[in-house]
């Protein structure tokens, strides 16, 4: 389904390029429309329940936060 598809990924998406230093804790909106919490704790940063376990990755299109699961919209 093309359509499920594109919803995930871009849920997965923010629009700009953001890195580690300028993340600040607090609901951010997805390309996709909907809002995912990022928390900063003990444990590291979170977005939603994911861990963010690698950061600034630098990419041709982009700046990637690895997260260690899928996250899916409501």
């Amino acid at each position: 389904d093309k359509e499920k598809l594109t919803k995930i990924l871009t849920y997965h998406v923010l629009a700009g390029e953001v890195t580690a230093k300028q993340v600040k804790p607090g609901k951010v909106t997805t390309v996709e429309g909907s809002k995912l919490n990022v928390t900063r704790g003990s444990q590291g940063v979170k977005v939603d329940n994911a861990n963010v376990v690698a950061v600034d990755v630098m990419a041709t299109n982009g700046v990637i936060h690895v997260i260690d699961s899928v996250l899916l919209p409501s």
